[in-house]
C-alpha cells in the first residue's frame, strides 16, 4: 500500500525538493537527487576555465581556450598572482547571489561555498596558507545579519583545510555601496578603508574572497593593505565576474 502512494506523491512533486534559485520542483530520485538545483538552472551555471585572463578573469577568448594574461595585466599587473571565479555575473548567477545577499536567501549558503570550491579547483588552485574574507563594516553587517564572503570563505577554508582569517581585513569605514559610482569613484570611495592585522598576515600566503569581481576596485585595496601588513603574496577567488560593456 505505501509505495503506490509513494508513487502518486513524487508525482504530484510532494517529495520533491526545490530549485534554490527559480523554485521549480526539481526530481530528488536518483544519482542527482542531491542537487539543490533543477536542471535548467545548473546548466544555466557553467564554470568557467578557459578563454579568460588568470589574473583579471577578463573573458575574451573562446572556451576552450587555455587561460592567458590580457595587455591591462602585463602592462599594470594587478596586487594578487591569481584570480580564481566561476562563472559571468549575469542571469542565474545574477539572481542567485542577489537573492541570497539582499532577500535573506540564507539556505543557498551551501550551494554558493560548493560553486566557489568548484572554481578553485577546476583551476587547480594553489594552495594557500590560509583564507581571509573582505569584510563589511559592522553597521552594514547588522543590517544584512551575515558577511557573503566569510560565508563563501568558509567553505573554501573547509576544502583547503586551512584557517579561515575572520580579522584578518578589518572595515574601518562604512563606506556608501561600490555600485552608486564609476571606476574612479569606486577607488577613492574604497581607498584606506581596511586595516589588516600583521599578527595573522604576516609571512602568509592568502586567498581573499568576495563574491563578485566588477571594476576590482575593492579587491585591489583589500590586497594592498593586506601586502601592506606583510603577507607573502595574495590569491583571489570570487564567485562571479561582471562583464562591463
Amino acid at each position: 500500500m505505501l509505495r503506490p502512494v509513494l508513487t502518486l506523491a513524487r508525482r504530484l512533486g510532494l517529495r520533491a525538493g526545490r530549485c534554490a534559485v527559480c523554485g521549480a520542483v526539481r526530481d530528488t530520485s536518483g544519482q542527482g537527487g542531491g542537487r539543490p538545483l533543477c536542471a535548467a538552472c545548473a546548466e544555466a551555471l557553467p564554470l568557467r576555465t578557459g578563454g579568460l585572463c588568470p589574473a583579471c578573469g577578463e573573458m575574451s577568448g573562446r572556451e576552450e581556450d587555455p587561460p592567458s594574461l590580457c595587455p591591462e595585466c602585463r602592462a599594470d599587473p594587478p596586487p594578487w598572482d591569481e584570480l580564481y571565479f566561476h562563472g559571468q555575473y549575469a542571469g542565474v548567477m545574477r539572481r542567485l547571489i542577489l537573492g541570497y545577499k539582499f532577500h535573506n536567501r540564507f539556505e543557498r549558503n551551501r550551494l554558493l561555498g560548493a560553486l566557489g570550491v568548484s572554481a578553485f579547483a577546476a583551476r587547480s588552485g594553489r594552495v594557500p596558507d590560509a583564507v581571509v574574507p573582505v569584510p563589511l563594516h559592522d553597521r552594514r553587517l547588522v543590517w544584512r545579519g551575515f558577511n557573503q564572503s566569510l560565508e563563501i570563505a568558509r567553505a573554501l577554508a573547509r576544502h583547503a583545510d586551512r584557517p579561515l582569517l575572520v580579522h584578518g581585513l578589518t572595515r574601518t569605514r562604512n563606506t556608501p555601496p561600490q555600485t552608486r559610482f564609476g571606476l574612479r569613484e569606486r577607488q577613492a570611495n574604497i581607498k584606506g578603508a581596511f586595516t589588516a592585522d600583521p599578527a595573522l598576515v604576516k609571512d602568509r600566503r592568502l586567498l581573499l574572497v568576495d563574491d563578485v569581481y566588477t571594476t576590482g576596485s575593492t579587491l585591489r585595496e583589500c590586497a594592498r593593505t593586506l601586502k601592506r601588513a606583510g603577507c607573502a603574496g595574495v590569491d583571489v577567488l570570487v564567485l562571479a565576474r561582471t562583464v562591463l560593456e
